[in-house]
C-alpha cells in the first residue's frame, strides 16, 4: 500500500526539534540576513557576513548534543523505523563536512565580498549560501526519496545564482548558464526514475524500498529496473563523475573563488551522500548492477581528471583554478572507488567509512588550497599557476601550508593524511576483488604525483622580477590556519578520521 494510500491516522507524523536543528537554524539565519539586508546601510553590510559566519557555526555546534544516539522523526505512526528524517552517525558526519566546509568558504567570502567594492550584492550572496548549506546539511539525513530530491535542489538552485553573481561578468554567465543545464538535466533524470520507482514499488521510503523492489510484479520488473538506472545516472551527474564532468572547469573559472571552493567540497558531498544513499540503502539487491557501473565510471573519472590537469600549462590564465577543478574530477573517481567497492562487499558499510573519511581528508586539504589561491589572486588577478613562482621568498609560512595541502592531496608524506586516506580507498577496491581498479588507481595516483610536485616545487624558485607582498586579511588567515590545523593534527592522528567516520554508519 502506497503511503499516500493509507489511512490520514497513520501519517501523522512527530517532529524532533533538536535531530532538525543544524539545517533549520542555517535556514533560518538565511532568511534573517536576507531582511536585515533591507535595514542595515551599506557601510555596516560586513556584519551581515560576520553574521552568516557565527550562524553557521552555531549550526555546526548543535551537532554535539546529537552524539548520544540516533535520533529520527518525521516517522509514520504505525510503521516503526520508517522515517524522513534520521540523524545518525552517517547523518552527522556528512552534515559536520558540510557545515564546516560552508563555515570556511563563507570565511573567504568576507574577504571577496569586501574587496569586490560593491560589485557582488551581500545581502543576497548570504542568503544564497547559506540556503544552499541548509540543503545540503539537510540532504545526508532524509530517507525517503522525495525529500532527498528537495534537498538536493534546495542544495543546487542557490548555487546556480552564486555561480552568476558577477554581474557583466561573461565567464561567469557563462559558467552559471553551464552549471544550470548540467543539474537541470540530473534533476530532470533523477526526477523520472524516483517516479518509477515510486510507480513499481508504491512507496518514496528508503527502506521500504529496498524491501520491495526486489519483489516487483514481473509486469513492473523493467520500469523498476529503468527506475534504479535513470536515479542512478542522475546522481552520477551531481558527483561530477565522467562524462557528466564537463561543467566543472569552466564553472569554477567563471564563479568567485570561495564558491568554487564550496562546489569542490559541499557541492560533492551533496552528489556523493546522495549516491551513498540510493545505493546502498535503497537498492542494495541492485548491487550486481551498480557495482560495476560506478567501478567503471571511477576509472573514467580518475583518469580524466588526473589527464586534464596535466594539460594544464602554468602560464595560462586562472590555471590555478583550472587545475584544482581537474584536480577534483580526478578526487571524485577516488571518491567513487569504495562505493563500487560496497557493491562487492559483504561489509557495505566499512567501504562506505572510507569514502566518508576521504571525503574528511580532501575537504580540509582542497579548501586550505583554495584559501591560498584567493590570497594570491589578491595581487594576481589572473591567478596562473606561474604567479605562486617564489611565493616563500615572499610569504614562507603559506607557501610552507600550500606545498603541504599539495602533498596531501597527491598522497605523500608530510601530507600523511593523504597518503592514510588513499591507502584506505585502494585497501577497499582490492577487498572487494576489484584488483583492476586498485591498479588504475595506482596508476592516476602516480600520474597526479607529476603536477602536484611541479606545482610544489615551483612556491619554492627563485621569483621573477619583483617579488609580490601578500598581506593576509584576518578572515583568510583564519580560514588558511583552520585547514592546516585540521590537516597537520591528522595527519599526525590518520587513524582518528576512519573511527570518526566509519564507525556505525547507518
Amino acid at each position: 500500500m502506497s503511503v499516500l494510500a493509507q489511512p490520514a491516522a497513520s501519517v501523522v507524523q512527530s517532529v524532533d526539534w533538536l535531530a532538525i536543528a543544524p539545517p533549520v537554524l542555517t535556514a533560518v539565519v538565511a532568511l534573517v540576513v536576507l531582511v536585515a539586508d533591507l535595514f542595515v546601510p551599506q557601510a555596516r553590510k560586513p556584519l551581515l557576513g560576520w553574521l552568516s559566519v557565527a550562524g553557521l557555526a552555531v549550526s555546526a555546534l548543535l551537532l554535539l548534543p546529537l552524539l548520544d544516539g540516533d535520533r529520527s522523526t518525521f516517522c509514520l505512526t504505525k510503521q516503526a523505523g520508517v522515517c524522513s528524517y534520521t540523524a545518525d552517525h552517517f547523518t552527522l558526519v556528512i552534515q559536520f563536512l558540510v557545515l564546516g566546509g560552508a563555515l570556511l568558504a563563507a570565511l573567504l567570502s568576507v574577504t571577496a565580498l569586501k574587496d569586490a567594492h560593491g560589485g557582488l550584492p551581500e545581502g543576497e550572496y548570504w542568503f544564497l549560501l547559506l540556503s544552499s548549506a541548509a540543503g545540503a546539511a539537510l540532504l545526508p539525513a532524509a530517507r525517503d526519496l522525495a525529500t532527498l530530491i528537495v534537498a538536493l535542489e534546495v542544495a543546487s538552485l542557490p548555487a546556480f545564482a552564486l555561480v552568476g553573481m558577477r554581474h557583466g561578468d561573461r565567464r561567469s554567465s557563462d559558467a552559471a548558464l553551464k552549471f544550470f543545464l548540467s543539474s537541470v538535466t540530473a534533476t530532470a533524470v533523477s526526477l523520472m526514475g524516483v517516479s518509477f520507482v515510486y510507480a513499481s514499488t508504491g512507496t518514496l521510503y528508503l527502506t521500504q524500498i529496498a524491501g520491495r523492489v526486489q519483489h516487483v510484479d514481473g509486469q513492473l520488473h523493467t520500469l523498476a529496473q529503468t527506475g534504479v538506472v535513470l536515479t542512478l545516472v542522475g546522481f552520477a551527474f551531481k558527483t561530477a563523475a565522467v562524462p557528466f564532468h564537463f561543467w566543472v572547469p569552466d564553472t569554477y573559472v567563471g564563479a568567485p573563488l570561495p564558491i568554487a571552493a564550496y562546489l569542490s567540497v559541499v557541492g560533492k558531498a551533496v552528489g556523493f551522500t546522495g549516491l551513498i544513499l540510493v545505493t546502498v540503502i535503497a537498492f542494495p539487491s541492485y548491487a550486481d548492477v551498480w557495482g560495476p557501473a560506478l567501478a567503471v565510471l571511477a576509472a573514467l573519472t580518475m583518469t580524466v581528471g588526473n589527464v586534464g590537469a596535466l594539460r594544464q600549462q602554468a602560464t595560462r590564465a586562472y590555471s590555478a583554478i583550472r587545475l584544482l577543478a581537474w584536480s577534483s574530477v580526478g578526487q571524485a573517481g577516488y571518491l567513487l572507488v569504495p562505493i563500487a567497492a560496497a557493491g562487492y562487499s559483504k561489509d557495505a558499510q566499512k567501504s562506505i567509512g572510507s569514502t566518508v573519511a576521504y571525503a574528511l581528508m580532501y575537504a580540509a586539504v582542497n579548501l586550505g588550497a583554495f584559501a591560498v589561491a584567493a590570497l594570491v589572486g589578491r595581487g594576481r588577478a589572473r591567478n596562473r599557476v606561474s604567479d605562486y613562482r617564489g611565493l616563500y621568498a615572499t610569504n614562507p609560512v603559506t607557501a610552507l601550508l600550500m606545498a603541504f595541502f599539495l602533498l596531501c592531496l597527491a598522497g605523500l608524506p608530510p601530507g600523511v593524511i593523504g597518503l592514510f586516506a588513499k591507502v584506505t580507498v585502494f585497501s577497499a577496491a582490492v577487498d572487494a576483488g576489484l584488483g583492476w581498479l586498485a591498479v588504475v588507481m595506482a596508476v592516476n595516483v602516480v600520474v597526479a604525483l607529476f603536477y602536484y610536485l611541479q606545482w610544489t616545487a615551483l612556491l619554492f624558485r627563485a621569483p621573477e622580477g619583483e617579488p609580490l607582498r601578500h598581506r593576509v586579511p584576518a578572515p583568510l588567515t583564519a580560514a588558511i590556519t583552520l585547514t592546516a590545523v585540521i590537516g597537520i593534527a591528522l595527519s599526525g592522528a590518520p587513524q582518528l578520521v576512519l573511527r570518526f567516520a566509519g564507525g556505525g554508519l547507518f
